[in-house]
């Protein structure tokens, strides 16, 4: 048996989703995009007077019936990386970030390439972060209408793990599109070995913008998954209630999910969010409220009533350093991710309202989705039932420690945390120098970098990509220099999970619960 959470009965999670059909058929969607307006209407949707868009039950439910239940990312090289279905959970980097907390200097600041390769380097190497994402700007040293590629350039040349990113523009797939195609066979092996999601957001208020329509329209033909994520905010632009805020969420991604198998029946497709309330006295949009959070576990499971995979904007925080409150928030979010199963939670690295990565909180963050994760295991008898030898060895011995039982299954069964929690006594911890939390996720992430391995990438590829992205630059003459890896430093085993890091429980760099 799996741990799992569920706040919505099987009859409630009907009467949502027949509401949130009724809505797409009778008030629809503004189509900003004149190009998936053109489709959607030659493919015979109806609209309104007023140019509304109208999403007939039958062709929502076709469009349900042909998503895909789970689809595989797969990693630069091509192999199988991560399943994303049915309760298999993957925590990934928060996207969308603006600014950096530079745990050097102590200083929030925007991001350069430096920072944004440190990062890259260091989530390579985090055993419960599945996969990557551009997770935040580096608009202090590129052009912004490039930036996005610049991004992607950077986590294709250091690390081979799949990557959820996205474009800014309206016209920025292509380009990344056929920077990801350069370490494939052809675009058909692209489409049948994809290495990304990218994030397409819901604008709000019933409508999806150019950018939003464009971007779709070019993911789904290229064969890219997409994650449809609405920013609906509780008490703002969709009701204060958690069942209406649920309603509202739903028929903002069904209505992405529809377009998307209208362009292309079988394009595999996200059911995400990145939900919050909206805060009545300070006017903040706070994503680990725990009203946010139950809306998060509401439309999962209106998601996996509909046979679809899921994300969630979550194992994140509000806190603006981490402290106690990021800390309770981070571990809390990812625990109910993982117990509500979700399939691609974004949100390990973020602090201030999704406004600032920070390195060693995403290391701390790994620890804790590693908890998470370790909860949501099957629970299952271990060669404990009947537990008469266990007695009888007890009895003679007057502990376990020993005990053949022991000795074959704490390795799998006992979670040793890493040096980012303190578990040893308090003369021990004062002997290494008394550090709280962040002082320890501070020097493990510096640890972490200075072992970081760089990987190889053929010369004439990495010449290409940065073609790509020059052809894109209007004013701007050279790219930024980043300078290689070090040399890297004899990796020293970090902390008391060092004693013990069994391969079998980090199969692929996948975790699943």
């Amino acid at each position: 048996m799996r741990p799992s959470l569920n706040i919505l009965d099987e009859e409630l999670i009907g009467r949502i989703v027949d509401e949130a059909k009724r809505v797409l058929a009778e008030v629809g969607f503004e189509i900003r995009g004149p190009e998936m307006r053109r489709r959607l209407l030659e493919s015979g949707l109806p609209q309104t007077d007023a140019g509304r868009i109208l999403f007939p039950r039958d062709v929502v439910e076709r469009a349900i019936g042909e998503a895909p239940s789970s689809f595989v990312l797969y990693d630069r090289d091509g192999a199988p990386h991560s399943d994303l279905g049915g309760d298999r959970v993957h925590f990934v980097p928060g996207s969308s970030g603006l600014r950096t907390l530079d745990h050097r200097t102590g200083e929030t600041r925007l991001a350069n390439s430096m920072d944004f390769v440190e990062y890259v380097r260091l989530a390579d190497g985090l055993h419960n972060i599945a996969y990557l994402a551009t997770a935040f700007s580096t608009n202090l040293d590129i052009e912004a209408q490039v930036s996005d590629a610049w991004r992607l350039f950077m986590t294709l040349t250091n690390s081979k793990k799949p990557v959820v990113s996205g474009a800014f523009t309206e016209h920025g797939v292509p380009r990344m599109v056929e920077m990801m195609q350069l370490f494939r066979a052809d675009r058909a092996d692209l489409v049948a070995h994809p290495m990304s999601i990218f994030t397409i957001t819901a604008t709000g208020n019933f409508r999806y913008s150019e950018d939003s329509c464009q971007n779709l329209i070019d993911c789904v033909e290229a064969g890219i998954p997409v994650e449809i994520v609405p920013v609906t905010l509780m008490g703002l632009i969709a009701p204060v209630s958690l069942v209406g805020a649920t309603v509202f969420h739903t028929v903002d991604v069904l209505a992405g999910i529809t377009m998307a198998q209208i362009i292309k029946p079988g394009a595999p497709v996200l059911f995400g969010g990145a939900p919050a309330t909206f805060h009545m006295k300070i006017a903040s949009a706070p994503m680990s409220a725990i009203e946010a959070l139950q809306l998060d576990v509401a439309y999962v499971a209106v998601a996996k009533s509909l046979g679809l995979p899921t994300q969630s904007y979550m194992a994140l925080s509000d806190a603006k350093i981490l402290d106690a409150q990021a800390g309770a928030e981070t571990f809390g979010s990812a625990l109910l991710a993982a117990l509500a199963g979700v399939n691609s939670v974004s949100g390990p690295g973020m602090l201030d309202f999704l406004l600032v990565f920070s390195l060693p909180k995403l290391v701390f963050d790994d620890e804790m989705c590693g908890q998470a994760l370790r909860f949501v295991r099957d629970t299952r008898p271990v060669d404990d039932l009947p537990v008469a030898a266990l007695i009888d060895q007890l009895m003679a011995d007057q502990h376990l420690i020993m005990a053949d039982h022991t000795m074959a299954n704490w390795p799998t069964e006992l979670y040793l945390p890493s040096a980012i929690v303190d578990r040893d006594n308090r003369e021990a911890w004062l002997r290494q120098g008394g550090k709280d939390t962040y002082g320890r996720a501070c020097d493990e992430a510096d640890r972490r970098l200075a072992a970081y391995r760089p990987i190889e990438t053929d010369p004439a590829i990495e010449e290409e990509l940065r073609a790509i992205i020059m052809a894109g630059l209007t004013d701007q003459t050279v790219l930024p220099d980043i300078p290689p890896a070090p040399e890297p430093a004899e990796e020293v085993p970090s902390g008391a999970a060092a004693r013990r890091r069994n391969p079998r429980r980090h199969p692929s760099g996948s975790a699943t619960g």
